[in-house]
């Protein structure tokens, strides 16, 4: 099986790149950065999927700096919504299958119980708008399924992604411990948080498998980011002490992008395709964190 996967240098990217590197000799993987493969430029994609000939592509790449997206709307619909696009109909015309990720910021965050597939959603960010745009984009693609031109596609939703490469909190609260300050994380935004190896075990499986449909992906344990953050410093040995509570209304510069204020996500529909739930997030942030501070 032939794969190429695009934003293979973020965070999830790297980790799929590594899970492919694992799985065997019999996958050729095509590992393409965004210096290699713009995904906003629709002739570039066109041309680099049909001379590749994939047999499947996961997108990893994206837009994904939250408030930044805020203020760079365009930007962030044309490599989010555009890109996905793109690559969606460069796949139709080599019948190759797409995976491409999604966010919990899909949805507003009024709900109190773990989102399922099938909630309402309501974004409340340029960033969450964006993936819902492309996600509306791949479900019309589906729509023409029923001819032997249509797309065969995976969208799957994560949240609160960590792991050894890229930036992400986990990352940010080893490098704040080490300074020596006191850390200020807020209470009032909960999710499920995701080690990003263990959704590129699943992207391979879905995507290996052309398992088509929308699916939520996340670890177990629903957490606030003070929560997340005193995980860390317990895995790390230090203090929980030094990890203090606020809310999102009380930094002095309150971020640009609003974020939902509970997004857990409902992973039982991924289950129902025989992928067991994935385990609780601290047994990986306790191996990363391990890691990260091994050296």
């Amino acid at each position: 099986m032939r794969i190429l996967i695009t934003g293979a240098s973020g965070q999830v990217g790297s980790e799929l790149v590594r899970a492919w590197d694992l799985h065997g000799e019999r996958d050729i993987v095509v590992a393409l950065n965004r210096e290699a493969l713009d995904v906003s430029d629709r002739s570039a994609v066109m041309e680099r999927i049909t001379a590749e000939r994939p047999d499947a592509v996961v997108n990893c790449a994206a837009k994904t700096a939250v408030d930044n997206c805020e203020n760079d709307r365009d930007g962030t619909f044309s490599v989010n919504t555009s890109g996905t696009a793109h690559l969606a109909e460069a796949c139709v015309g080599i019948g190759a299958h797409l995976t491409t990720i999604s966010t919990d910021y899909v949805f507003d965050g009024t709900k109190r119980e773990p989102y399922t597939e099938s909630d309402p959603t309501n974004p409340l960010s340029v960033y969450g708008q964006s993936k819902l745009a492309a996600e509306k984009t791949l479900h019309q693609a589906l729509q023409a399924g029923n001819t032997s031109q249509g797309l065969s596609a995976t969208v799957v939703r994560t949240s609160l992604v960590f792991g050894a490469y890229g930036s992400n909190m986990v990352k940010a609260v080893l490098t704040q411990l080490r300074s020596g300050k006191v850390l200020y994380y807020v209470t009032d935004l909960v999710a499920c948080p995701t080690s990003a190896a263990d959704l590129a075990s699943v992207l391979l499986r879905l995507t290996r498998e052309r398992v088509t449909g929308l699916f939520h992906v996340a670890n177990q344990g629903v957490v606030s980011r003070f929560d997340l953050a005193c995980a860390v410093a317990r895995a790390a040995g230090e203090d929980t002490d030094r990890v203090l509570p606020t809310t999102t209304s009380s930094p002095p510069q309150p971020h640009a992008a609003t974020r939902p204020a509970y997004s857990a996500l409902d992973c039982t529909t991924l289950a129902s395709t025989g992928e067991p739930l994935l385990r609780h997030f601290t047994e990986p942030l306790v191996e990363l964190v391990e890691e990260l501070t091994a050296c």
